[in-house]
């Protein structure tokens, strides 16, 4: 059996963002379970919700498409998760049917983002997409990760395993379904 494709998906534009660090920590793990991956930053592809289409949007369409799951990685701003990540979600949909979306909180806080979260699995819902129920919640953001970007608290490697072994097995199964 190939490797299944698993992205991770950065949720914010933001200058100064705590979630990059959390993006990179994820991105190492999905790595270190065998997985095939990259970083998709949202960053990469603002556009204007006017604007029908936005360079390099078929290129990241078919990279969706290919997709068997997805991490998301969104940090909470004010109860919610942030406008770019709904604007770059929104801009595909079929893509997404029928895959596991495995979503990731990030906040300064101590809720870990656990309300962007919620909303996000409503969302992955309309996009006939299935929200896993685990999480990594990363709390405490700011002192969190060293000034590399490092994670200071190895028990998130045991946070991620368990993530990644439930997206995995939902990826797994829904790829057999799919195909």
């Amino acid at each position: 059996m190939e490797k299944l494709f698993i992205p991770v998906i950065l949720g914010t534009a933001r200058e100064g963002r705590r979630s990059e660090a959390a993006a990179k920590f994820m991105l190492a793990q999905v790595k270190q379970a065998g997985l095939e991956t990259e970083l998709i930053d949202v960053r990469d592809f603002l556009h204007k919700a006017t604007e029908e289409t936005f360079p390099g949007q078929e290129k990241l369409g078919a990279k969706l498409k290919r997709a068997d799951g997805y991490v998301i990685v969104s940090p909470e701003y004010n109860h919610g998760y942030p406008g770019e990540l709904k604007l770059f979600l929104d801009t595909f949909y079929q893509e997404y049917a029928r895959k596991p979306f495995g979503i990731c909180g990030v906040s300064i806080g101590p809720n870990g983002g656990v309300r962007a979260v919620e909303q996000l699995r409503l969302v992955a819902n309309e996009f006939h997409a299935v929200p896993i129920r685990e999480a990594v919640y990363f709390r405490n953001a700011a002192d969190l990760f060293d000034s590399q970007g490092q994670i200071k608290d190895q028990g998130y490697e045991k946070f991620a395993k368990t993530f990644l072994d439930e997206l995995t097995w939902f990826a797994t199964a829904l790829k057999a379904a799919r195909d």
